[in-house]
């Protein structure tokens, strides 16, 4: 240790600078009671689909798009998730192995010699030529049929058969995406992989082997579509009667398994005892195959009562000399003396309905760890545990021997990786009052589950090989759940907890999915909104993994109530980024389905304004009604938002009637601009005279307005339209010109006349005032000059003098028409169009 300089173990860190340590105590004696580093939660990274799925049993698990595929299995290794274009299938020696592990454990104890296939060579050569040429085959037959062992015997044969060899899987509860997965992992070398949709059926067509299903719950359309995704696969299927049969078009050839006959009965049985049956247990055993039909788990278990019946004959102290039976005497009398002829008559053989009902029989003989193991499996749904487990749940360190116990009596049967009650036997069991403390087994079974699967020694294989029974003490416990106090957490919301995380990592999805559903009704019934949040948040997860879209929406937007409510910003982050990939996905635009929510937005019109024919002058266009303007809709504050299914399309829309809308506005805009510009044709025009004071106003020192009455007017024979301008070209023959005649007198329309001869341009401009008015607005005009256009000249052209009653003078017409224009808007090309017309009529010869 340098004085000057101090390394990192000095500061409580290792030499690498890892995970700091603990100081010691300087006391050796005294207890640590320092605060110790917590435990890191595990997580599993790894690949579903086109997603990267980082499994985290706190928060929830994290999902993002997966990354690209490493160059090899070793750096896929190391950066957790990251797997090769290909996965590798197994070799030999990996699939040998892979095939032992997926084989239930044999029990503890003395090895006990297998039971031989009786009666069933014919089958099984009938089986074997049915693979090697390529069919698919399904035995049929029922529980306690011999059907299992019949099945690996025909796998034994059929090894070399396929490049891929024999793959063994259980159908027990299992769909046909469940097997499509468990078929992948055994041949290929993907441990953290699960492909989904065409990757996985592009991987399974590829693959040639003889696949071994037993226990099959499938039928019809659901195992066209297994035996579909893999054409170079021959199945061998287990079934019973009540399994769907397959489609017609499924080609799958049936094999019936029927019983064994008296004779093959009869074998079983001495088989099992040891020794030759005499007459009386033959009688017996003759009795007995008519009564079960032949079946070889009948003969089985009906060999095991005369086995017990032969050591209950032969006296405790012959038995074992080590005491194993000591526990196992239910019996209301002792039996004493050796064995001898007296004995068989005090211990008679079981009778028929004994015989057809062995298992209260057969329990009530064995060992104390043996019958507290029945218990906990008819509390768990027929699962029998683990045999490493028994020690714990039972309470007795050679609980282990147990099972061996139950297997020779064949009260147990395997189904896969474990153990299950043999067909029948729970319900005889049921009726003998092994039912009785189902909830209390139950509970603690639930427990010591939850214990072990959160310890970190256990992997997530081995909690998915107890999957089934761990979800029977779920469902046993969820429904009595009940609301905890503070310091309290419930066994069931417990257990799902610890489970969920593990099933996930270990693949074992359809367990996964059952243990979330129950974890979130049992942290509803118990009130915890943390662990409630945390279901939920899983359940989005592997909706989203899934592809069900709209069902992860629903789990993430609840989760993330849940979270807000109880302020978990880590949980909330998490569910963000889950969500944000939901609509990613879906191809909403975030904040898009709360403005829309609840909306039906019409179809898009596409209407444009089409353009005024050549020559005509457009008229203004009118403006939509109000009734059809499209308004979005916008929820209250505190409404929940609900979700708009359209998404892009509901966008789509809403943008084509805004640019609908806008290029109306510019079309009318363009109109009215159009309009003003090409309206503005004569310098001159009376409109441009009006101002925003009236043409006409009273002074303050005159009592009204100065106008022309009919009276003074009388012998005017005046139509009201102005003619002070010349209609007669003169000799040079063009109107405007110097040589023109001047009006006469009469056609002066008042005393008051002003013209203006511009010098230059040869053009002539009068300014008649219509009345003698004193008013100082500006006075309409009438301009003409060479380079007016013909429509011009036309336009000022007098009417013809008609013999008319006395009317108005020009000023009244005059000074009516220039107060309405300065009230309204600018005259509009129509009726410049329609004064037009008028002037034109009157011939040119006639003169005012």
């Amino acid at each position: 240790m340098d004085p000057n300089t101090r390394g990192p173990e000095e500061y409580g860190q290792d030499d690498d600078g890892g995970t700091p340590r603990p100081r010691p105590s300087r006391d050796p004696l005294a207890p640590d009671f320092g605060q110790h580093t917590p435990a890191l939660a595990r997580t599993v990274r790894l690949v579903a689909g086109e997603h990267l799925l980082t499994v985290n049993p706190v928060d929830g698990s994290e999902i993002e798009l997966r990354p690209p595929a490493g160059p090899s299995r070793s750096s896929a290794a190391e950066s957790g998730g990251e797997i090769p274009e290909r996965p590798a299938k197994r070799t030999a020696e990996q699939r040998a192995e892979a095939e032992r592990a997926a084989r239930p454990p044999a029990p503890a104890g003395t090895a006990r010699p297998a039971q031989p296939l009786l009666g069933r060579q014919d089958e099984r050569e009938q089986l074997v030529r049915l693979l090697a040429r390529g069919r698919s085959v399904r035995l049929t037959g029922p529980a306690g049929s011999g059907r299992t062992s019949l099945l690996d015997l025909v796998a034994e044969d059929c090894e070399d058969l396929a490049p891929d060899g024999v793959v063994r899987l259980t159908g027990f509860r299992r769909t046909s995406a469940d097997l499509l997965h468990d078929l992948f992992h055994a041949v290929y070398d993907a441990p953290r992989y699960r492909p989904e949709g065409d990757d996985l059926s592009a991987l399974v067509r590829e693959i040639g082997a003889v696949v071994v299903v037993d226990d099959l719950d499938l039928g019809g359309t659901a195992l066209d579509e297994l035996l579909d995704a893999t054409p170079e696969c021959a199945f061998l299927l287990g079934a019973t009667p009540d399994t769907p049969l397959p489609s017609a078009e499924s080609a799958v050839e049936e094999v019936a398994l029927t019983g064994l006959d008296r004779a093959g009965g009869v074998e079983v049985i001495e088989h099992a005892v040891g020794r030759v049956l005499t007459e009386e247990e033959a009688n017996w055993a003759g009795d007995l195959w008519f009564e079960s039909e032949g079946l070889p788990l009948r003969f089985v278990q009906a060999g095991a009562l005369l086995s017990q019946r032969d050591q209950l004959r032969s006296g405790a102290d012959a038995v074992d000399a080590f005491g194993v039976f000591e526990d196992a005497r239910p019996l209301a009398g002792s039996v004493d003396g050796l064995a001898g002829a007296g004995e068989a008559e005090e211990i008679p053989l079981p009778s028929l309905g004994e015989a057809a009902a062995p298992a209260p029989l057969l329990a009530a003989r064995l060992s104390a760890s043996a019958r507290a193991t029945l218990r906990f499996a008819v509390a768990l749904d027929g699962e029998v545990p683990h045999q490493a487990h028994l020690p714990a749940l039972v309470g007795d360190t050679h609980a282990d021997a147990a099972l061996g116990e139950l297997a020779a009596c064949g009260l147990v049967s395997p189904v896969g990786p474990r153990y299950r009650l043999a067909a029948g036997v729970q319900t005889q069991l049921e009726a003998a009052g092994y039912a009785d403390d189902v909830e209390t087994r139950a509970h603690s079974a639930a427990q010591h589950y939850a214990w072990w699967a959160g310890h970190p020694s256990v992997t997530p294989e081995r909690v998915c090989a107890e999957a089934d029974a761990v979800l029977a003490a779920l469902t046993v416990i969820v429904p009595t759940t009940t609301r905890t106090g503070e310091d309290e957490e419930s066994t069931a919301v417990q257990l799902a907890r610890t489970a969920a995380p593990a099933f996930a990592a270990g693949l074992h999805w359809s367990a996964w999915e059952s243990t979330l559903h129950e974890g979130a009704e049992a942290a509803r019934l118990a009130g915890e909104s943390a662990d409630r949040a945390y279901f939920h948040h899983e359940m989005g997860v592997l909706a989203l993994c899934g592809g069900d879209l709209d069902r992860a929406r629903s789990e993430l937007e609840a989760s993330l109530a849940l979270r807000g409510a109880i302020a978990d910003k880590r949980g909330t982050v998490a569910g963000r980024r889950a969500l944000a990939l939901v609509t990613d996905r879906s191809g909403d635009i975030p904040g898009l389905a709360a403005a829309t929510a609840g909306e039906e937005v019409p179809d898009a019109r596409h209407e444009e304004s089409a353009p005024p024919p050549r020559g005509i002058q457009a008229v203004l266009p009118t403006y939509p009604p109000e009734a059809e303007t499209v308004v979005a809709h916008r929820e209250p504050v505190g409404a929940p938002a609900r979700h708009n299914r359209g998404g892009l399309k509901s966008l789509a829309k809403r943008n084509l009637v805004a640019a609908g809308a806008g290029a109306l506005l510019v079309a009318v805009l363009g109109t009215v601009v159009t309009l003003g510009a090409t309206s503005n044709n004569d310098a001159n025009d009376p409109s441009d005279r009006v101002g925003v004071n009236p043409s006409a106003s009273t002074g303050l020192d005159d009592g009204g307005l100065d106008s022309d009455t009919p009276g003074d007017d009388a012998g005017s024979a005046d139509t009201g339209e102005a003619t002070s301008r010349p209609t007669d070209p003169g000799p040079d023959g063009t109107m405007g010109t110097s040589d023109d005649p001047t009006p006469t007198g009469e056609a002066e329309p008042s005393s008051e006349a002003s013209s203006s001869h511009g010098s230059g341009s040869g053009g002539s401009s009068g300014t008649p005032k219509p009345s003698s008015s004193s008013s100082t607005s500006p006075k309409p005009s009438a301009s003409s000059s060479p380079s007016s256009s013909a429509s011009s000249s036309a336009t000022t052209t007098p009417p013809p003098e008609t013999s008319a009653p006395p009317s108005p003078s020009p000023s009244d017409s005059v000074s009516n028409s220039a107060s309405s224009s300065m009230s309204s808007a600018p005259a509009s090309p129509i009726s410049s169009s329609e004064s037009s017309g008028a002037g034109t009529s009157a011939s040119p010869d006639q003169v005012i």
